[in-house]
């Protein structure tokens, strides 16, 4: 098979390492999450399982939503309708 030497940067080296499935090749990562074999389910998973944000920024995020939800319960009153 014919192979083709490409330069990428830091950042999506980081990003390729990342997308890998044990020892698979950056070949197959590439293949699987640009050809199309990234609309499965597990590919699906995969990516969440790849991406999961730290605690701290899912507890930070709960707040804010919550924060916002107060705000939303009180613009959707019958009284903020003008009725």
């Amino acid at each position: 098979m014919a192979v083709k030497t490409i330069m990428i940067d830091m950042e999506a080296y980081d990003i390729l390492v990342r997308a890998r499935r044990g020892n698979e090749s950056f070949s197959k990562v590439i293949k699987h999450t640009l050809a199309g074999a990234g609309n499965t389910a597990a590919a699906l998973v995969h990516h969440v399982d790849a991406y999961t944000l730290p605690e701290e920024t899912l507890h930070a995020m709960e707040r804010v939503v919550a924060a916002r939800g107060d705000d939303l319960i009180a613009a959707e009153s019958p009284d903020s309708y003008g009725s």
